[in-house]
């Protein structure tokens, strides 16, 4: 018999005989516990979408008083010519 065999008459036992004693409280506490879960989930998503949205204006406030785009001023004066 090959240990593919003996799985398979060990899940057929499990399966055939008495099945557990499932606790009372079991479906109401697995209820809330996904209901905690996907509270939490929701309120790190809501989070993440306004830290993102600020990081998104701070840029945008920041772009708009520098203006990094334009070339700064030159120290040097331009040389003279036709004098």
């Amino acid at each position: 018999m090959s240990a593919a065999d003996r799985k398979e008459d060990r899940v057929r036992q499990l399966l055939e005989g008495p099945h557990p004693v499932v606790p009372a409280g079991l479906a109401a506490s697995a209820a809330a516990r996904g209901g905690r879960m996907l509270r939490r989930r929701r309120a790190l998503r809501r989070a993440g979408w306004t830290l993102l949205c600020a990081a998104a204006v701070a840029f945008a406030v920041w772009a708009w008083l520098v203006r990094p785009w334009e070339v700064p001023p030159s120290g040097v004066s331009p040389p003279l010519e036709g004098w």
